[in-house]
């Protein structure tokens, strides 16, 4: 039988152990998570929010009137079976790409000037512009479903049988360039149930202090 006395030590302790840890990291992901430890690429890195309790977001995500169009405000769903994501469901799938899950690909969709600012962790840049066949040559499109999304071309059609999850994102609700990649590749028959969309984006991600990663690292 377990001792009495023992589950007195655990249930007065526990508290005392919990409030130590709050004081050393006072802001956490969760109640139950303050920080969440990951090797990406051979690095190690924690994606944790900012200590500091005065921090303010970057000021290039501070304007509220950027004028419209083209900044618009995007829906809450892009399209029917298309899932909006948080933050909480984000981190799950950069643990997942930790973990050694390929197949999952975070997106950046943003164009080259942005990425100075800060990526997620995990994310890789395919700027909307490359996914948009009005823009980009169907051999770049090609290349980038086949080589980077694990889509094929069977026989004059796409097949996307072992095609990748994709987490796109972007600068948040007033930004069209993930919903443009969204609707592009919906349109060449990408399956609904493997893409989500992080609606928030940079600005999102950001608000909450989120462990960012520039393009050199």
């Amino acid at each position: 039988m377990f001792p009495r006395w023992l589950l007195y030590i655990a249930f007065f302790t526990l508290p005392l152990a919990v409030h130590a840890a709050d004081d050393e990291h006072p802001v956490n992901l969760t109640a139950d998570h303050p920080y969440v430890d990951i090797e990406i690429d051979g690095k190690s890195l924690r994606i944790e929010r900012t200590q500091d309790t005065e921090n303010m977001v970057d000021l290039d995500f501070a304007l509220t009137s950027r004028a419209c169009p083209p900044f618009c405000i995007q829906p809450i769903k892009l399209s029917e079976g298309v899932e909006t994501i948080g933050e909480l469901e984000l981190i799950d799938y950069i643990k997942r790409l930790a973990d050694g899950d390929e197949s999952v690909v975070i997106i950046d969709s943003r164009t080259g000037e942005w990425l100075s600012k800060g990526m997620i962790p995990g994310a890789i840049n395919i700027p909307w512009s490359t996914l948009n066949v009005e823009m980009a040559s169907p051999r770049e499109v090609s290349e980038i479903l086949e080589l980077q999304l694990g889509a094929t071309f069977d026989e004059g059609l796409w097949n996307f049988d072992k095609a990748k999850t994709l987490v796109l994102y972007c600068n948040g609700p007033w930004c069209g360039q993930s919903p443009t990649s969204i609707r592009t590749l919906l349109s060449i028959g990408y399956p609904t149930h493997k893409l989500k969309w992080y609606r928030m984006g940079m600005p999102g991600w950001m608000m909450l202090g989120l462990t960012t990663v520039t393009p050199e690292e």
